[in-house]
C-alpha cells in the first residue's frame, strides 16, 4: 500500500510540472511569432523629414531628389528607401538649369539595383514644356532612362498622346510609347 501512494504522489506532481513545461514552450513559439510580425528587421533604421538628395559627378549636381518623408531600410536583403509622402525630382544640365521634373505620391529606392519605382499621380515634365501622367513609372539611374508598361498620357503643345507603356530618356526628350491608343489634335488658336 505504501508503493501505491509513492506512485500517486510522484504522478500528483509530475503532470503539473509537465503542463507548465509546456506552457512555457508554447509561450516561447507564440513570442516569437510576435516577434516575426513586429521585428526590427521591419522597421526603418533612418528615418528624415524634409530631406534632400543629392547626386553629383566631378563636383557638378545632376539631380535632387525632395522628400518631406524618406524612410531607409538598409538591414532588409533587398535594401531600400522609400517615400510614403511623395518625392520631387530636378534633373540638371551641365550648366545647373533644369532639364526635366518628376513629382509623385510615392516613391521606392531599391538602392543595390538603383531602380526607383514612383507611383500615384506621377507627372515629369521636361525643358520644352511637355507633360507625362502615368500612374507609375520605374527610373534606371544607371541606364538613365525612365519607362512605364501602364496607361500613359503625353501632354505636347498642340496634342495629347495616350497608350499602354512608355520608355524615355531621363530628361524626357526622347520617347517612344509602346501602343499609341489614341492622339488629340488641339487647336493652335489661344
Amino acid at each position: 500500500m505504501n508503493r501505491i501512494r509513492k506512485n500517486t504522489y510522484f504522478g500528483f506532481f509530475a503532470i503539473p510540472v509537465i503542463f507548465i513545461s509546456f506552457a512555457f514552450l508554447s509561450c516561447e513559439s507564440d513570442i516569437e511569432t510576435v516577434k516575426s510580425f513586429s521585428g526590427e528587421e521591419d522597421m526603418p533604421l533612418q528615418t528624415m523629414k524634409n530631406a534632400e538628395i543629392v547626386y553629383s559627378d566631378s563636383g557638378r549636381v545632376q539631380i535632387r531628389i525632395m522628400a518631406p518623408l524618406i524612410q531607409n531600410y538598409p538591414q532588409l536583403e533587398e535594401p531600400y528607401l522609400e517615400m510614403t509622402e511623395g518625392i520631387h525630382v530636378l534633373f540638371l544640365d551641365r550648366e545647373g538649369n533644369v532639364e526635366s521634373e518628376l513629382s509623385s505620391g510615392y516613391a521606392k529606392n531599391y538602392t543595390e539595383e538603383k531602380l526607383w519605382e514612383v507611383r500615384d499621380s506621377v507627372v515629369v515634365v521636361n525643358k520644352l514644356g511637355e507633360v507625362l501622367n502615368t500612374e507609375q513609372l520605374f527610373w534606371d539611374e544607371d541606364r538613365r532612362i525612365i519607362y512605364s508598361e501602364k496607361f500613359v498620357r503625353i501632354t505636347r503643345q498642340n496634342e495629347i498622346i495616350m497608350g499602354e507603356g512608355l520608355e524615355a530618356n531621363q530628361d524626357l526628350t526622347q520617347w517612344k510609347i509602346d501602343s499609341i491608343q489614341g492622339t488629340i489634335y488641339l487647336d493652335d488658336d489661344e
